[in-house]
């Protein structure tokens, strides 16, 4: 017997998520030691978490027992910080879980999510997951949202039941105002809006639009705003009428305890969080004038803890036509053990994302694209 004809037909035809190598991996590949290698791949917060966070990680005395199923304090003190009731709020293992768990709870096989390239892979993955139908609205060619295409696709696709917008967006960092998502939210589907990013941003966070529309869900993390993106934290905002049937389907026990007790320390350390923010997007203005002077590479506008740059055909490194240019330059940088984002899709092929990271990252960045 062949156990592999067992698999569900849409799990055998289905592409895997790419996920980042780890240092380890990364490091013995390029022959570079792990601590020296500039890591601006994955948007992680590279000042890590807060003192508290780890003295709170490292004085708990309940890393044996099993967490509250319940989220009790955490929800406790999500709920204070971005002022909504406790009530309204689910927390998962990072926001990777949360979006899973709508998925299951909404989506039946042959249903359609709604999403809108180029964006976070992890809405396509859930889509092939669950066999469900995926219907791409593509962006514009400066990623801002063709709003008229994405009703005109929702009217065509009746028995769709999730729209994503990241907001802002990845991998780009673009904003879309709340005047154009409102006019999405009165669609016969699940609004879900993705601010993993959203700290990061001039513009206000979206929660307030759950308590006026119960098709809202808001997403939101730990992993970029508390630099615990090891931990696996993240949470969502749920209308009361939804909130109840995503309960029904979550693993009791997550996040952990350890996460649990961070995150909790990371948001009564707001200066730190405050502090982390302002460092970020100064030096994320930085870097974007610093590689812009190169002359080859364009930053597009961005509101978040990465850069999206367009590279100019003529950049003067350019030896390897037969690559895309985002690959070849991802490529040469890791020779220089600085990582950078490449993706190999429609739209972003002569693009690079790179990470916002500490001076002295920005100053190894630049060292080594002088160096090309």
């Amino acid at each position: 017997m062949n156990a592999e004809n067992l698999i569900a037909k849409h799990f055998r035809e289905m592409q895997p998520y790419t996920p980042i190598v780890p240092f380890d991996v990364l490091s013995q590949r390029l022959g570079i030691p792990a601590d020296k290698l500039v890591k601006l791949d994955a948007n992680e917060n590279l000042y890590g978490p807060s003192p508290r966070a780890l003295q709170a990680m490292a004085a708990s005395n309940e890393l044996h027992i099993y967490p509250d199923p319940d989220q009790t304090a955490l929800r406790q003190a999500i709920a204070s910080y971005i002022d909504v009731p406790a009530e309204q709020i689910l927390c998962g293992a990072g926001g990777d879980e949360i979006i899973d768990l709508i998925g299951r709870v909404f989506v039946q096989p042959g249903e359609a999510i709604i999403d809108l390239p180029p964006t976070f892979g992890m809405y396509k993955w859930l889509a092939d997951i669950l066999g469900a139908r995926y219907v791409s609205v593509p962006r514009r060619a400066d990623f801002s949202i063709d709003i008229d295409a994405v009703l005109e696709a929702a009217a065509r696709t009746p028995d769709a039941k999730l729209l994503f917008v990241a907001n802002p967006n990845n991998p780009d960092g673009s904003l879309t105002s709340q005047e154009k998502l409102r006019r999405l939210l009165d669609l016969p589907m699940i609004i879900v809006i993705d601010e993993a990013y959203i700290d990061f941003s001039s513009h206000p966070s979206a929660v307030k639009l759950v308590a006026e529309h119960d098709n809202v869900i808001v997403l939101r993390t730990f992993s970029k705003l508390a630099g615990l993106a090891g931990m696996r934290v993240g949470y969502g905002v749920f209308s009361p009428s939804v909130i109840r049937h995503l309960w029904k389907v979550k693993q009791p026990y997550t996040p952990n305890v350890a996460g649990g007790v961070a995150a909790i320390a990371s948001l009564a350390d707001r200066e730190w969080l405050a502090t982390g923010v302002r460092n970020i997007v100064a030096e994320r203005q930085r870097m974007s004038a610093a590689l812009a002077r190169m002359g080859w590479l364009t930053p597009f506008p961005s509101e978040t803890n990465f850069v999206l740059f367009h590279i100019d055909e003529h950049a003067p490194w350019r030896s390897q036509p037969e690559l895309p240019l985002g690959k070849e330059l991802k490529l040469k940088l890791e020779k220089h053990g600085v990582l950078v984002r490449f993706f190999d899709k429609p739209g972003l092929r002569d693009c690079i994302r790179i990470s916002v990271g500490k001076p002295e990252h920005t100053d190894a960045l630049i060292h080594a694209l002088e160096n090309l």
